[in-house]
């Protein structure tokens, strides 16, 4: 499997992460990490042990910009954009069923659920709860259902994929939330199964310079399924 690399400098390299491999995994198990490492070990001609910073990671079943720090200076700062709210990230999900209205702003509480890779919604003063702010906005009509844009204004687990089923618009693909759909090739296991969402672009302050960077992953080709319009921007 290639690179699809996105950005790279001395300080950050940036790739678009395919469905389903993992971003980060023990040694043996296929995944992102491992593969930058790789690349960057082979590009510079390094014997040694190869530094990589992982401030974010995205789902197994999620594709999309993934961001690595090539030092920890890089790592260090980065991380505290991304704990501080201050990173810009947005997704594309496509979603059953028309979104109404058309943009706006979901606020729920969620919790993970003990012993499980899952959330559930759950009351204010529940044990575990943590409010999920997410703003949406529609970009088109899509295959049985629409294309939205999501921007978390928080970071829950499975949040988008969570609020999404929550107001009635499960993200293709997701059985796990209840999605009735399928979406992409046809999985053996479950952990292989890919679902209809990206991280389409992220945006943050360089961690050196400061400038103000903007990085887009465009779809995977698996999404040519969907029968988007032409006009919509992928």
């Amino acid at each position: 499997m290639s690179l699809d690399i996105l950005f790279e400098d001395n300080h950050c390299l940036a790739v678009n992460k395919p469905a389903p491999l993992l971003t980060q995994a023990p040694p043996g198990v296929p995944n992102l990490e491992a593969m930058v490492k790789d690349y960057l070990r082979e590009k510079y001609d390094k014997k040694g042990r190869i530094y990589l910073g992982v401030p974010h990671r995205l789902d197994r079943p999620v594709s999309g910009v993934v961001l690595f720090a090539r030092s920890s200076k890089a790592a260090t700062r980065l991380a505290e954009q991304f704990q501080e709210r201050k990173v810009t990230k947005l997704y594309w999900g496509a979603v059953e069923g028309d979104i109404e209205p058309v943009e706006g702003v979901w606020d729920d509480w969620l919790r993970k659920i003990e012993n499980e890779a899952r959330c559930e919604r759950a009351e204010p003063d529940a044990h575990g709860a943590k409010q999920a702010v997410l703003r949406y906005r529609r970009i088109s009509a899509c295959l049985e259902g629409a294309l939205v844009e999501f921007e978390p204004l928080t970071g829950r687990m499975h949040q988008i994929r969570l609020q999404c089923a929550l107001h009635g618009h499960p993200i293709r693909g997701d059985a796990l939330y209840g999605a009735a759909s399928t979406f992409g090739p046809v999985a053996d296991l479950p952990r292989d199964r890919v679902i209809a969402l990206h991280a389409r672009s992220l945006t943050f302050l360089h961690p050196i310079r400061y400038e103000p960077i903007t990085l887009t992953a465009p779809v995977p080709e698996t999404w040519r399924e969907l029968s988007l319009p032409e006009e919509a921007p992928c």
